[in-house]
């Protein structure tokens, strides 16, 4: 048997087991900072240490993975030149802040107009908007580059950030598990799927959303290395002359200071909410998260109080890192709107004086009446639409949207074509995928293992609190948001499929047959539904034959 102050020789691979908790007081072996380090990271070697062929992979598969992104996302980008779906608000918003700083309203045939490259029809009066600017503004940032009247322009942004999140994906998969082939597959999977080439092809606000909310998780998991290294470092210098701790080094632990890869993941945090105020629930799941892993390096580095030290060291840094700079980059974020004499309701507060609330200036009244009736308006939003879809299909893609539709006529070789861009995820992805998020949450459940809980915040926190306004309008393609993570489960149940580096090699090629035989599926049924995700002209009943559900029409 093992005894209490053994740990179990490292595995290397995606399914390591996990370690005892041990008695650093007891074990002079374990009060140096390289053995902390070593039990609170495990076996990872350093950059400069590793094998020339894993410093390879580690660059040349997100790069790769990106650059197939990069075709499907790019390929004729400017079709159709149309205001897709929201695009006829996010656009035309983006152009008035490359002019004003802040939302103008338009003229009845501004849409006509602008697609002309005319845009006459922005006039001087300010348009009432719900949903914050930083979105609006990246949208502007290729039109800025390519021209407004450009369809390339107002939609470069989205396909860069939709690349990014690709590449972001399969960094985060090889961080996880520490495996390049489920990094490159967690990268395909995401590049190939339809309902993130979409979004990714439409200037509207969502893909920024997942963009920044996946930028601030691969920060945290930098953080969360950085986390542990600290603490493995100044418990490490606080072992006496025999290499033993000293039992009051053990109470609570040590502060381990200012996290600067955790105030990146507040300023991500922060641009995420400044595109949606749907993102508020994951700077609530992460911050959350944070800590708990602060939790449970200083639990298995034989802290005794480690959740208080968490809570009394931990907490308040990262309460400070997370809420107050992603609150500063959230205000930060406005500074068109104050810096503007015509901005919607700018001058609400001068034009409702309350002596009782006369020591907040008056800027920042307005803007926080401002913010109430958005909320007003996002509650009461309940209105009926064709492509509403409830939370409960969206993982199963029971009802897409359907960003655009069209027939030109002799544009395909027949007389009778269809053009459409229609939202749906590959469904040997997405269905597979429900599979995986069950199989990991019961690991989260009976192992505790904290990938399997990382994955588990950011789908909970995209997904579950859509259930709580059953009434509201809602659409199917705001599940991009958690994609990434949801593709992060898949890669964990492929991983499973794999087995561990120490199985049988017999085991190992079967695993790795059946994931491939899996991926290429997934490959051959995105090359079938390509057409539908990017409004090529195909004969009308080839599209029908691509309708694979009563409710995708």
């Amino acid at each position: 048997m093992t005894s209490p102050t053994q740990t179990r020789p490292p595995v290397r691979g995606w399914n390591t087991p996990r370690r005892r908790i041990v008695d650093p007081v007891q074990d002079a072996a374990l009060g140096t900072a390289e053995a902390l380090r070593q039990r609170l990271l495990g076996a990872q070697p350093a950059w400069r240490e590793r094998s020339a062929r894993d410093r390879l992979l580690t660059w040349t598969i997100p790069l790769a993975v990106g650059l197939i992104a990069a075709l499907l996302r790019f390929w004729q980008l400017d079709r159709p030149h149309a205001l897709v779906f929201d695009e006829t608000y996010y656009v035309k918003d983006a152009y008035s802040y490359l002019v004003s700083g802040v939302e103008r309203s338009w003229s009845q045939n501004a849409n006509a107009l602008f697609l002309r490259g005319d845009m006459s029809g922005l006039q001087d009066g300010p348009e009432y908007v719900v949903h914050p600017p930083v979105g609006k503004w990246m949208i502007a940032f290729g039109m800025a580059l390519f021209g407004p009247g450009s369809s390339f322009g107002w939609r470069f942004s989205a396909a860069l950030v939709g690349v990014l999140s690709v590449v972001m994906t399969a960094w985060a998969a090889r961080r996880l598990f520490r495996s390049h082939a489920l990094a490159a597959a967690a990268g395909l999977l995401l590049a190939i799927d339809g309902h993130h080439i979409v979004l990714s092809r439409t200037g509207i606000l969502d893909i920024f959303l997942s963009f920044w909310l996946l930028a601030a998780f691969c920060a945290l998991l930098i953080d969360r290395d950085d986390g542990r290294r600290r603490l493995a470092d100044r418990l490490g210098r606080l072992a006496g002359p025999d290499g033993r701790l000293r039992p009051t080094a053990l109470v609570t632990g040590p502060w381990l200071g200012i996290r600067w890869w955790r105030i990146a993941a507040g300023v991500c945090l922060g641009l995420a909410v400044g595109v949606k105020w749907s993102a508020l629930a994951f700077v609530a799941a992460f911050g959350l998260m944070t800590v708990l892993w602060d939790a449970g390096a200083r639990r298995k580095a034989g802290i005794r109080a480690w959740l208080p030290g968490a809570v009394v060291r931990d907490a308040p840094l990262a309460a400070a890192s997370i809420l107050v700079v992603g609150a500063a980059v959230y205000l930060a974020s406005w500074t068109g709107w104050f810096l503007s004499d015509n901005g919607f309701y700018r001058t609400w507060a001068r034009d409702h004086p309350d002596p009782s609330w006369s020591w907040i200036p008056d800027s920042l009244r307005s803007l926080a009446h401002y913010h109430l009736e958005a909320y007003s308006f996002h509650n009461g939003l309940s209105s009926p639409h064709p492509y509403a879809s409830s939370p409960w299909s969206w993982l199963v893609q029971g009802r897409p949207t359907s960003f655009y539709y069209a027939e030109p006529a002799n544009t395909c070789g027949v007389e009778h074509c269809s053009s459409a861009v229609l939202s749906v995820g590959n469904p040997l992805i997405w269905w597979t995928a429900v599979v995986a998020l069950a199989v990991v949450t019961l690991l989260w459940a009976g192992r505790r293992d904290w990938r399997a809980g990382a994955i588990l915040a950011g789908v909970a926190a995209g997904y579950l609190p859509w259930f709580l306004y059953p009434t509201r309008t809602m659409f199917a393609f705001y599940a991009v948001s958690f994609e990434p993570f949801l593709i992060l489960a898949l890669a964990f149940g492929l991983g499973l499929v794999l087995g561990r580096p120490t199985d049988p090699l017999w085991r190992r090629q079967a695993g790795f047959l059946a994931v491939g035989v899996y991926l290429l599926a997934a490959l051959v049924i995105s090359a079938y539904l390509l057409p539908i995700w990017t409004a090529e002209p195909i004969p009308y009943i080839e599209w029908r034959l691509r309708l694979w559900m009563p409710s995708w029409t």
